[in-house]
């Protein structure tokens, strides 16, 4: 914990800094800041006080939830984080909810006004993520691959995902798919560990950071992508961007449960019991028997993508966030970002 008082405390001290930077230099209307951690309402706040400016709280993460998931306890340090999260409502003149289930969050734990919070998605960006040809290397000889990307952290549920690889190689005497991960994260060298330890080392590529162009050598390259997030409250309710990403190059995937992961794939995944690495190991060799379904999950996703996901269909949201920001001063004249800069958690 000392660790994360450090960093949060340098990184509260330098957005003070640069926040007046920006101010002498430039000049600014709003603070638009996203979390973790809830602390920057202390930046928006301070501007907001003493010098009129706007604060727009880009709510990215439920801290209050990611902490349980972490650390798998409600302590006082959890009620200090849930204080915290309320503050940061507080201050905010709107909130932007990455969707719906963080919308109602804002609402009833964090007392927003409806009319104030505002559902805005993290959309794809279709010419960052094309589609490319195969690279066979990838798979190593083997038949098929089944790709993951993210974080690798202790609330994303690789230790699952591992678990299922393990089913697949030892019980059902499968050595015909090769599984890459790309990412990198905390968990990292304990999840190279742990597959050493399972004896699937050989059936696992953990690539860790590569660049956009490795990345997509090896989501084009894989048959399946995986999402085996944990069932939790977190991940019930947070959108995953490797499942649009996924989508976005007509990817099959299989996934546990989740509320927001089955809103965002629909009938573009298989869905496999909660934290169940079984079914979801069984989930994934459905698809993999089967070249046509996978074909028709991958163009539903994609065009799910192309005609509700992507950017383009959020940016007027962004501006309508705005147009309300400004409305009660009758700022109508105030220019708003480039929607094509915000990325939400993308």
């Amino acid at each position: 914990m000392s660790s994360y008082f450090a960093e949060y405390s340098v990184a509260l001290f330098w957005q003070f800094v640069l926040a007046w930077r920006v101010y002498f230099e430039r000049g600014f209307d709003v603070i638009h800041a996203c979390n973790p951690p809830d602390l920057i309402f202390l930046v928006g706040g301070f501007f907001k006080l003493f010098l009129g400016k706007r604060f727009v709280f880009d709510h990215h993460d439920i801290n209050p939830e990611l902490f349980e998931a972490k650390f798998g306890r409600r302590n006082l340090l959890y009620k200090m984080i849930v204080a915290l999260e309320r503050l940061t409502f507080a201050t905010a003149d709107i909130s932007i909810a990455t969707n719906n289930s963080y919308r109602k969050i804002a609402i009833e734990r964090g007392r927003m006004r409806p009319d104030r919070v505002f559902v805005v998605r993290s959309g794809p960006n279709l010419e960052r993520l094309k589609i490319v040809p195969p690279e066979p290397s990838i798979k190593k000889g083997r038949a098929f691959c089944v790709g993951y990307v993210g974080v690798m952290g202790a609330q994303e549920g690789l230790n699952y995902l591992l678990e299922a690889v393990a089913h697949i190689v030892h019980d059902l005497k499968r050595d015909d798919v090769q599984f890459c991960a790309a990412g990198s994260g905390p968990e990292l060298e304990h999840l190279r560990a742990q597959a050493n330890a399972l004896g699937i080392a050989d059936y696992i590529t953990f690539y860790g950071r590569v660049s956009d162009e490795e990345l997509l050598k090896i989501l084009n390259t894989a048959d399946v992508c995986v999402n085996p997030d944990q069932c939790n409250a977190m991940n019930d309710k947070s959108t995953m961007n490797k499942i649009m990403e996924y989508m976005a190059l007509a990817k099959p995937i299989v996934q546990f449960d989740l509320a927001e992961g089955r809103f965002t794939a629909q009938e573009a995944s298989l869905y496999a019991r909660c934290n169940d690495p079984v079914d979801l190991a069984d989930k994934m060799l459905e698809l993999l028997a089967n070249e046509g379904r996978r074909r028709k999950l991958g163009e539903f996703g994609r065009r799910r993508v192309i005609d509700h996901l992507a950017w383009p269909h959020e940016a007027p949201k962004l501006l309508e966030a705005y147009e309300a920001l400004f409305k009660p001063a009758a700022r109508s004249a105030r220019a708003v970002p480039d929607g094509k800069q915000y990325s939400g958690r993308w």
